[in-house]
């Protein structure tokens, strides 16, 4: 295909042989940890592998079963009995879900997510995986679907081990946790743990083990909905699409630091939702960008779509000729790869320093880890962004109310800081620096009120920095302007666009400002200002002249 880069070709095929032995027992482990099974696990490797790279937007990318998207899809597993058809048309679902982000631009919106909302629900999701894996550590099950059924049982798991799969499960840590670099470069920690342990079990047999795995070439699985079951298919093909999405874009980033290039966000979510798509169709784990194995692939010499492909190849040989001996590998071994996996996703990096940063952010994040461990992603999720936007609302509502009016030695412009002078407090320049936003809006009435009473007579408002009003700002102007004629004041508009000065008319706020109140710049507001406000001292004084007079 013209398409694929082939200027790299030799350090592709290193990537992509590498990051193939390296996915080869993480897939394995998701499957089994998914409850769809080890081969499930390895044919969305296969798919989602493949697919991604040749359709995607970012050249190194590594894609396949993830942490996240095993936590996700596991409990969809379970709730849905463990019906194929249901549960992979979920993923079917999210993989057109994925496709028409792309097509809708979605990309970068989805990066628009906080980082501390990551951060939580990143590191909950690792503390979810270590979970769920802790009773098979010491060769049993955990009782029941959930983390909380899952910590539950490790209690009765410790006091009752199985002390083979326990031998298995710390040597599988042991490795994994402290496998020499320099041994690494050719045989990774994982896929060491795996053989090591399979040995150990076959030698010495007592711990359970996978049993009977299928080999060849995957099933077509025809997607079905019953109604009964529709919403949570629904719900599940979301949230699979839109942590797919973010995983997937945060490994792009990942890779763009690392390659110095600069990855296309729409076209990566269509190639994610293609491999998602084909791998629900034939039974396999939903995958998404793999951080980890993006960066084995770029630290082999890969860095076009060749490598991801390759290693989608690698792993299909794999399924075709090695699948009998997956059945004697431990399930402690996988578990304990999965733990290592877990704790590779919390972000220890940011907690080691949070408590230098701003306190609310740690909050934040704490938040976020907390409901994604004890309730559900969705929810931490759509609670951390609403959060961390109102957070910043009010923290921007600050800043703007607070630099909103301007005294005369805040102003740079001599003449204008003349003009404010001559008025002797009886005109206020209001400077609005930027969009009201509605958090300022709320109390920008208000906060006018009060800097604006005494023997102010001349409100001037400067919308020069004002691109555009919402409502909540609309709002706001005219509550400035009748609460001003309730008290005989004056307001003279300065500076305005065309656009604002579009939604001000439309929405019936302009008519309320008398036409000679208007002007292009707010020195020529404050001109005319000081002209009223001379003009109305002169009636003033000779008002009892005329009475007399009168008299």
């Amino acid at each position: 295909m013209s398409f694929l880069n082939t200027s790299n070709l030799r350090g592709d095929i290193m990537g992509g042989l590498t990051t193939g032995i390296v996915a080869l027992p993480l897939a394995l482990a998701f499957g089994e940890a998914s409850g769809a099974g080890p081969m499930a696990g390895l044919y969305g490797a296969i798919i989602v592998g493949f697919l991604a790279s040749l359709f995607g937007g970012t050249g190194s990318n590594i894609s396949g079963p993830t942490g996240p998207m095993v936590v996700v899809f596991a409990g969809v597993y379970t709730s849905l009995g463990g019906s194929p058809e249901l549960v992979f048309s979920a993923v079917v679902l999210a993989g057109l879900l994925q496709i028409a982000f792309g097509f809708l631009k979605v990309g970068q919106l989805i990066r628009l997510v906080p980082y501390p909302v990551v951060s939580g629900f990143m590191s909950g999701i690792g503390v979810i995986i270590i979970a769920l894996q802790l009773s098979r550590l010491f060769g049993h099950e955990p009782s029941g679907s959930g983390t909380i059924p899952a910590l539950t049982s490790v209690p009765g798991a410790i006091i009752d081990p199985n002390w083979i799969a326990l031998a298995i499960g710390l040597m599988t840590l042991a490795i994994v946790f402290y496998w020499p670099k320099k041994l690494g470069k050719y045989i990774p920690a994982p896929l060491a743990a795996l053989v090591v342990a399979t040995v150990f079990s076959a030698a010495i047999a007592g711990a359970p083990i996978l049993g009977d795995v299928p080999s060849g070439l995957p099933s077509f699985v025809m997607p079905a909905f019953e109604q009964e079951s529709f919403l949570i298919v629904i719900e599940a093909a979301f949230l699979l699409a839109l942590l797919g999405a973010i995983d997937s874009l945060l490994t792009s980033l990942v890779a763009d630091n690392m390659t110095r290039t600069r990855h296309n966000s729409n076209q990566e979510l269509i190639g994610q939702g293609i491999g998602n798509t084909v791998a629900g169709l034939f039974g396999g784990v939903p995958g998404a960008g793999a951080t980890m194995r993006t960066v084995v692939n770029i630290r082999s010499g890969g860095q076009f779509k060749i490598s991801g492909m390759i290693h989608g190849l690698v792993l299909l040989a794999i399924a075709l000729v090695l699948a009998p001996l997956a059945s004697m590998i431990p399930h402690a071994a996988l578990a304990g790869i999965l733990i290592k996996v877990g704790y590779d996703i919390i972000d220890w990096r940011y907690l080691a320093r949070a408590h230098r940063g701003p306190r609310w952010d740690l909050v934040l994040m704490a938040i976020v880890l907390g409901l994604t461990v004890f309730v559900d992603l969705i929810t931490a999720v759509a609670v951390g962004v609403v959060l961390a936007a109102l957070a910043f609302i009010k923290q921007l509502s600050e800043i703007q109310l607070k630099n909103l009016n301007l005294s005369e030695a805040e102003i740079e412009n001599p003449q204008e800081r003349e003009l404010l002078t001559r008025a002797d407090g009886a005109v206020t320049l209001f400077d609005f620096g930027g969009p009201l936003s509605f958090g300022a809006a709320a109390d920008l009435g208000h906060h006018v009120r009060e800097k604006a009473n005494g023997h102010v007579k001349i409100l001037v408002l400067d919308f020069a920095r004002v691109p555009f009003l919402d409502l909540s700002a609309v709002k706001a102007v005219e509550t400035i302007v009748e609460d001003a004629a309730a008290s005989g004041k004056s307001v003279y508009i300065a500076g305005i666009n065309k656009a604002v000065s579009d939604v001000l008319h439309g929405l019936d706020v302009a008519p309320l400002i008398t036409d000679d109140h208007w002007f292009d710049n707010r020195h020529d507001a404050l001109a005319q200002a000081v002209v009223e406000i001379g003009q109305d001292e002169g009636k003033e004084t000779s008002a009892p002249e005329g009475e007399a007079a009168y008299a």
